[in-house]
């Protein structure tokens, strides 16, 4: 089909051959279905067939097999007898071998470019949900976003939100009386969870430079769209970062792509894989949030698939908005799997040759109920589709393949080194050194003033030499002076000093936060 990418078939048993029209793919979809089924091989395929249309695609290899993806299969793998065979008998004449442009990205920069974004980027929504803040610990970490853009302050890695927390500490009391309770007790619990979010890996995900969103809509020479590939198998120890990570690459996309409306064929696809961690004990903001997206970002040409074990993973209102669907095995142990395979059959368009729910708790490995969007959107009725054999490898691939895919990179070389430039935690140690040294003034000042008054007693009290009253009242005056400016500005003549002495470097530590000096 000229529009359309080729799903699979039935051969001649059952089932029309299921296609998944360009032009309604970026309508979204559904990949579900119990361990073990075929997920995996189902989302390669999708992704070579929009990979071979020109379509770029965003996914996440939970497990290393999708690196295959960048190698082509080979007559010498044990599966090739079998693939050729169900080839044959769904139909799949252009049916060949070959390999797909691969960029791979990783968080920590070991399997591929390292991915990074700031702090400001991120935001506090997703940063509370990301550190599992409460309310109002979410409430002090929105202040902190506040003052740092008031003030000019960049967030940009994990440091500068710690610094900054830190003198949103030192000025609760001011601040409260604007913006509500600041409690210390909040501060050193949001503190706590981003030492646990930097034990985890989580500093790799933060800091410059950041991933440049046009850097995941290249193309190769030949037209054919780049597969973004996320190592995620060391990232889903971490699942709580992984499904934040994913969510905010999914609403930057959101924010920064421009409306085009409904396009021939989408200009993006994501691939949202274990999206049940998306959604476990979410605030009702963020469902809301991501509800909001999913209805919306289609307009700006992409299209989002989620994978899971189950759809009543998937929020009602977001599975409602899934329109192109493949549903592999699901099993029927308990009550409650029972009532998940008759949600999921309730989702399909009946088909009068066979019960979706028999259907669903029948097929085999590597065959599902399907349902794709047919002309001017109208759900396609459910058919028992075998799923069409991958071309690229099944499969991980070695590690000198990996090295020579990432060194050929089209961004090779652009993220590998950070950059630290001026941002908050600068700042705030810029205005430590500079109080500190105005204290060190100050206190020079005062001592100078106390000598010429010690010298003034002295030479009463020992030569008897008359000083000049001119004289007297001159010494006076800047003694007098000097305490005068000492106790109109008590708090910040005391505050400076400590900062000038070995007792004031602690100080300084602590305007700073704490938690570097073990750095």
């Amino acid at each position: 089909m000229e529009n359309g990418i080729f799903i699979g078939g039935g051969g001649a048993d059952y089932a029309e051959p299921q296609h998944l029209l360009l032009n309604y793919a970026n309508r979204h979809g559904l990949i579900a279905g119990a361990t073990g089924t075929g997920k995996t091989v189902t989302l390669q395929i999708l992704a070579e067939s929009f990979s071979a249309r020109g379509v770029p695609v965003i996914l996440a290899d939970v497990k290393g097999d999708l690196a295959g993806l960048g190698q082509s299969g080979s007559e010498g793998f044990k599966l090739h007898d079998a693939f050729m065979d169900r080839a044959g008998r769904i139909g799949f004449s252009d049916y060949a071998y070959r390999s797909f442009p691969v960029t791979f990205w990783d968080l920590f920069g070991q399997k591929g470019h390292p991915v990074r974004t700031t702090v400001a980027e991120m935001g506090p929504l997703l940063l509370a949900r990301l550190l599992e803040l409460t309310e109002a610990q979410e409430g002090i970490l929105n202040i902190a976003f506040r003052v740092a853009d008031e003030q000019g302050m960049a967030l940009l890695d994990l440091k500068d939100l710690q610094a900054l927390l830190v003198w949103v500490g030192e000025n609760r009391k001011d601040l409260s009386l604007r913006y509500g309770n600041v409690s210390t007790a909040s501060i050193g619990a949001i503190q706590r969870r981003l030492l646990v979010l930097e034990g985890q890996g989580g500093d790799k995900l933060f800091g410059e430079p950041a991933l440049e969103l046009h850097d995941l809509f290249l193309t190769d020479d030949a037209g054919l769209g780049r597969i973004n590939i996320l190592a995620a198998d060391t990232l889903m120890q971490s699942p709580r970062l992984y499904a934040t990570f994913l969510l905010w690459l999914l609403s930057e996309l959101f924010e920064e792509l421009p409306e085009v409306g409904d396009p021939d064929k989408p200009k993006l696809v994501f691939f949202f894989d274990e999206a049940h961690l998306l959604f476990e004990d979410a605030p009702k903001a963020l469902v809301d949030k991501v509800e909001q997206v999913a209805r919306l970002i289609r307009s700006k040409g992409v299209g989002v698939y989620f994978i899971t074990q189950n759809p009543a993973d998937v929020p009602d209102d977001i599975l409602g908005q899934l329109g192109n669907r493949v549903q592999h095995a699901l099993r029927a142990f308990t009550a409650k799997d029972r009532r998940d395979l008759r949600h999921a059959a309730e989702n399909y368009r009946d088909n009068p040759r066979f019960v979706i729910e028999d259907a669903i708790r029948e097929v085999g490995v590597g065959e599902a109920v399907t349902s794709m969007l047919e002309r001017k959107g109208i759900p396609g009725m459910a058919e028992r589709t075998l799923i069409r054999p991958p071309s690229s490898q099944l499969g991980p691939i070695d590690e000198g393949t990996r090295a020579a895919l990432i060194a050929g990179s089209p961004v090779a070389g652009k993220y590998d080194r950070t950059v630290d430039r001026e941002s908050a935690f600068e700042i705030l140690q810029a205005r430590a050194a500079q109080a500190a040294a105005e204290a060190e003034e100050a206190e020079r000042a005062e001592e100078e003033a106390e000598m010429a008054e010690r010298e003034y007693r002295s030479a009463r009290r020992y030569s008897g030499a008359r000083v000049s009253r001119s004289s007297s009242r001159s010494i006076s005056s800047r003694s007098r002076s000097s305490r005068s400016d000492s106790v109109g500005t008590a708090f910040a003549k005391s505050f400076a000093r400590q900062l000038g002495t070995q007792s004031g470097r602690a100080v300084v530590r602590g305007i700073l936060g704490g938690l570097f000096r073990g750095r």
